[in-house]
């Protein structure tokens, strides 16, 4: 699997993603659209997250989806 910050940038096509100081969904870089394609990814990759299950802080950065991913692999 790609790093996630080449993923989010693919997606978002937005540097500022990059930034672990902002806010992810307060800025809009990670909107509805990016949001369906980082899940799908993530599903292509053997990462089956449920978005109706996941706090919505933990999307905020990339730190956090990271966190996220690292949980789903350890399971």
């Amino acid at each position: 699997m790609k790093d996630l910050k080449e993923i989010l940038m693919e997606i978002c096509e937005d540097e500022r993603v990059l930034d672990s100081s902002i806010d992810l969904l307060e800025s809009g870089i990670l909107d509805s659209f990016a949001f369906i394609e980082l899940f799908s990814y993530l599903e292509d990759e053997g990462i089956e997250l449920q978005p109706t299950r996941i706090d919505r802080n933990s999307l905020r950065s990339i730190d956090g989806i990271q966190k996220l991913i690292d949980d789903y692999l350890k399971k």
